[in-house]
């Protein structure tokens, strides 16, 4: 079977790229290992900020809809040393530019803007191979197989399209989060959740951090970073749920209660998930025919930038393609080269907005205690 554009990944990044696709009548179809769109859960909150993702949802034509999916307050940020005072306090005044939503209701919102069939589900890649001409193949793990003229990677950290570009594989950080959720939490965990506010909460020392934040449906999510070697994560067994937790809540034994509430009453078995990176400002030399876009492109550990560059990735390379509807690879060349450098750059701290439960604990501290000392000068 041969399509036009073959996108690996139904994601942010590649529904968007089939969105704005789709808007400029240009044929796409997304693969994707999932079997369902409801196969798993989605995740918690993303922030989709008026520099990047918000851009990618006005190329896509849905600024109204994701407005309907905002979660008003959620934009409120509290800082917490771990003996529980609370170091700074920001309410959500409504004039933030990073409006918070449920990953899973994004994601859906932008399923239901694409054609039906657009995408294939239980697809899972299993190689990609060059044929020539700036044609692939993509073989799938039933055995079926698709060519195609333009093949883009939009399949994450272990990226099967990335090999055909670049040799390069993700590496461990050094350091890994670990989920639990707390629902019903101002019924059920009240202390708990007036700790943690309305919007997030984040607590911090070096090597350990507890970031939470108040979800749809009266839930609280919470990330416990560890910064430890795999090896560690390696010697606890997360299929046993009460041994996982006694045995993480043990690594903040001395903080406030509140704060170790969040592990110890997990309404779920603690979940880990270990954090891998690709080289900052990776780059390939053009191969006719196929690129990347999000993690498989650009992976770094979570900082509140991953899925709104995977959105912009998505709009930019869609608005290429329809911009040089003659000439693919010309397409490709601009979008590279404004991919390149956007994602090479780190992202900063603007106000107190944390780099989620993955920043660097010693630099959040200081960037933290700097904060609060602004704050408190005359």
């Amino acid at each position: 079977m041969t399509t036009d554009v073959t996108i690996i990944g139904a994601g942010l990044g590649g529904l968007t790229l089939a969105r704005v696709l789709h808007l400029h009548s240009i044929a796409a179809t997304v693969y994707e290992a999932e079997p369902s769109p409801a196969a798993r859960s989605q995740g918690g909150m993303l922030d989709i900020h008026d520099y990047n993702g918000q851009l990618a949802l006005e190329a896509a034509e849905l600024m109204d809809e994701f407005r309907e999916l905002i979660l008003e307050g959620r934009q409120a940020m509290r800082v917490l040393d771990p003996d529980g005072t609370v170091l700074f306090d920001q309410a959500d005044d409504g004039t933030g530019g990073r409006p918070e939503v449920q990953r899973g209701e994004l994601r859906q919102m932008l399923l239901d803007s694409l054609p039906a069939g657009t995408v294939r589900w239980g697809h899972k890649v299993r190689s990609a191979r060059t044929l020539g001409d700036g044609r692939h193949e993509v073989r799938f793990a039933d055995g079926s197989t698709v060519v195609t003229p333009l093949l883009v990677g939009a399949d994450g950290a272990w990226s099967r399209v990335r090999p055909l570009l670049s040799d390069v594989t993700p590496e461990y950080t050094g350091k890994s989060v670990v989920d639990t959720y707390l629902f019903d939490a101002d019924t059920r965990h009240p202390a708990v959740a007036a700790t943690v506010g309305g919007g997030s909460m984040i607590a911090t020392r070096p090597g350990r951090e507890i970031f939470a934040h108040r979800e749809k449906g009266d839930t609280l999510h919470a990330y416990l970073g560890l910064a430890e070697p795999e090896s560690w994560f390696a010697a606890i067994d997360f299929h046993d749920g009460a041994a996982s937790t006694e045995r993480i809540a043990k690594e903040f034994a001395d903080w406030a209660p509140e704060l170790t509430a969040l592990i110890t009453e997990t309404d779920i078995a603690p979940v880990l998930r270990p954090l891998h990176t690709l080289p900052t400002g990776l780059r390939w030399e053009r191969v006719p025919g196929v690129t990347l876009l999000g993690d498989a492109a650009h992976l770094s550990a979570p900082n509140g930038e991953g899925a709104n560059l995977a959105m912009l990735d998505g709009a930019d390379l869609g608005a290429a393609l329809a911009a040089h509807r003659n000439d693919t690879e010309a397409a490709l060349i601009a979008y590279e080269q404004a991919m390149f450098p956007r994602s090479a750059e780190t992202a900063t701290f603007e106000g107190v907005e944390a780099h989620r439960a993955d920043s660097d604990n010693d630099a959040l501290h200081d960037l933290m205690a700097a904060v609060v000392r602004h704050e408190q000068s005359p």
